[in-house]
């Protein structure tokens, strides 16, 4: 938690100089790239947290990894970190980086759970409900699938939550079952 927490000030002066300069979209994409590589390389991870392994030798691999892939101000995070031992926080850096800049851009988050993939067509009526729900003009609509819901669909918006599955519904029916008004319990 106190990692996501120093990471959000590294992210938030991270956006501040990519809109001063020009560079949010450019900085978006290279924070999503790191995301992705951290997300896939758990030994590239494992090596950012380790103690062991020496500063230099932590930024010499990042360097050889990322630089001239990525954007020079992007990179430039990379280097601070390292020079200030900090590299750890990469990954909440890179993560935290995208929910700063959906907030900064005005587009919503939300997660809708179904058990089975959407067509086109229903992710289009979803994401206007979406819309209505967040009081936004765009929307990040991330799907899953959870066979265990046996129906219907589960969708998060913000703090929001409505739960029309299938499960749900029956769990709420075994709990009104199971109170029996007829029975004295002793």
């Amino acid at each position: 938690m106190a990692d996501v927490r120093v990471a959000s000030r590294y992210v938030k002066s991270l956006l501040g100089l990519a809109v001063e300069r020009g560079l949010l979209e450019q900085v978006h994409e290279d924070m999503q790239v790191l995301e992705r590589v951290f997300a896939n390389s758990r030994d590239l991870v494992n090596m950012l947290r380790s103690p062991i392994i020496r500063h230099e030798k932590k930024r010499a691999i990042l360097e050889k990894v990322f630089k001239g892939n990525i954007n020079s101000l992007s990179f430039d995070i990379i280097d601070i970190l390292t020079r200030k031992n900090r590299e750890r926080l990469l990954p909440a850096i890179a993560t935290e980086f995208h929910v700063a800049y959906n907030e900064y851009m005005g587009i919503g988050k939300a997660t809708i759970t179904t058990t089975v993939p959407m067509d086109a067509t229903l992710k289009a009526e979803i994401e206007a409900i979406v819309k209505q729900l967040s009081h936004r003009t765009e929307i990040e609509l991330e799907e899953k699938v959870d066979k265990n819901l046996i129906g219907g669909f589960v969708l998060n918006v913000e703090d929001k939550r409505i739960d029309a599955s299938i499960k749900s519904k029956l769990k709420n029916l075994k709990l009104k079952f199971s109170h029996n008004p007829y029975l004295k319990e002793f």
